[in-house]
This record gives structure tokens, C-alpha cells and sequence, in this order.
């Protein structure tokens, strides 16, 4: 069950970008941002997303949203999947999953009768103080981009 609610400040948080620099909640702060969780780097749902967004950017940017995608992997999966994929946006590498944790969407799953804990794909829209204004529990991974711009349309 997602912690987080349309309103709720997101928590302080300490995590290492795909650059292998450190980002604090204060580095969401001064600008609206989707922050967007995904399981792993490099599957068929999580690079369609994130090439989703990867060519969206530019609507996203006009729209005055920048885009920071959250996973499990490591620093240097991160790279990795930037480099493939040409993505051109923040990746955090949530090792620990404190910040998935805090949120909500690090939960148990399951998958061909295995049961395990991993990231709910979720993406929330945070304001320019990091707070919460729209939360994606069902996203369209093929078209997150267009989810996004629906939901903003509709303001």
C-alpha cells in the first residue's frame, strides 16, 4: 500500500544520481518534477518508460517539469542503461530502497508463484516545494509520457 498522498510533502531522502553525485530532497526543491519508480534497468517495461520519457522531455520541460527516475540498481546500472537507451534525465540508485520505502512502493510481489520484494511502479508529480500532486499507480509504460500530459491537460 503506497504511504504517500496527493498533498503529503515527499520525505528527506539521500540517494546517488546515475553521475554518482549525491541528491537530497533540496535537489527536487525550486522545480515541479515526475519521479517516476521502475523495478530494474534494462527489462522490456522499464526501457519502454523510460524512453517514454526520454522523448517526451522536451513537452515535459515547456510544461516547466523536469524528470528523475528512481530504481534499485546500482550506480553503475544506471550508467549503463543511460548509455543504451540515450536517456537524458536523472536516474537515483535506491540500493537501500529508504526512499521506496518511504513512499510506499518498495512492496512484496509476486511472479510466477514467487514471492518477493521490489518496486510497485508508480510515478508521482511533485510541485515545486516536492510535494505531491498527482500519484500514477496504473502506469502505461509504452506511453508515460502521454499518461503525464493527459492528467496535466485536464488542469
Amino acid at each position: 500500500m503506497i504511504k504517500i498522498n496527493i498533498g503529503d510533502q515527499l520525505p528527506d531522502f539521500q540517494s546517488t544520481t546515475s553521475e554518482g553525485t549525491p541528491f537530497t530532497l533540496s535537489d527536487l526543491k525550486g522545480t515541479p518534477t515526475i519521479l517516476y519508480f521502475y523495478p530494474k534497468d534494462n527489462t522490456s517495461g522499464c526501457t519502454l518508460e523510460a524512453k517514454s520519457l526520454r522523448d517526451g522531455k522536451e513537452e515535459l520541460l515547456k510544461r516547466g517539469y523536469k524528470i528523475v527516475g528512481v530504481s534499485p540498481d546500482s550506480v553503475k546500472s544506471h550508467q549503463n542503461f543511460c548509455s543504451k537507451h540515450e536517456l537524458n534525465f536523472t536516474l537515483l540508485s535506491d540500493a537501500d530502497h529508504s526512499l521506496s520505502e518511504a513512499v510506499g512502493v518498495w512492496q512484496q510481489k509476486k511472479m510466477c508463484g514467487r514471492e518477493y520484494m521490489g518496486i510497485v511502479r508508480t510515478t508521482l508529480l511533485l510541485d515545486a516545494e516536492a510535494r505531491v500532486t498527482h500519484i500514477i499507480a496504473k502506469v502505461d509504460t509504452k506511453d508515460s509520457y502521454g499518461q503525464i500530459i493527459k492528467l496535466l491537460d485536464k488542469e
